[in-house]
């Protein structure tokens, strides 16, 4: 897979939503955030959820959410350091590295649940907070100029229309 190709047309498909730049980058900003936890299933539906509620734009949350399938092999390595996070937040130390055992019907259980749930989600808001902000300003400035440009363009096109020579 082309990392950059694969970029290049999220990117065109972002810029090509004629909303408001900050709708725009307030649903990337939400995609961002709800890529970074760890709800198998979920990902997407909150996002659209949170989107809606908040007025932004539900494509471009959509499309910011899909943008973790790019990192899905470093997902586990990503999960393991949220975890950290939170572990840490919660018992200020670093959890000591252990393998772990348990049977699938342990991993189901919700004392599981509980143990590293908990850690693993508050680990996931705190990194994917400052990560959602700065996609989101970074999208907001993007998109803006983008928009101003295409405003531009339009203008010099309607002008040229209007006065044939």
């Amino acid at each position: 897979m082309n990392v950059h190709a694969w970029f290049q047309r999220h990117s065109l498909k972002l810029l090509a939503i004629r909303d408001t730049p900050e709708a725009i980058a307030g649903g990337v900003a939400i995609g961002i955030f709800f890529g970074f936890t760890p709800l198998f299933g979920l990902k997407t539906l909150s996002a659209i959820l949170f989107a809606w509620l908040t007025g932004s734009n539900i494509l471009a949350a959509v499309i910011a959410t899909t943008l973790h399938d790019i990192v899905l092999p470093f997902m586990p390595l990503i999960y393991w350091w949220e975890y950290g996070v939170g572990y840490w937040t919660l018992h200020g130390l670093w959890p000591p590295f252990v393998k772990s055992n348990l049977s699938p019907h342990a991993w189901r259980s919700w004392t599981t649940f509980v143990t590293v749930g908990k850690p693993l989600l508050l680990g996931s808001a705190i990194c994917g907070a400052p990560m959602a902000l700065l996609f989101f300003l970074a999208t907001r400035r993007i998109v803006a100029r983008h928009q101003r440009k295409r405003h531009a363009r339009e203008l010099a096109a309607g002008t040229e229309d209007a006065n044939p020579t």
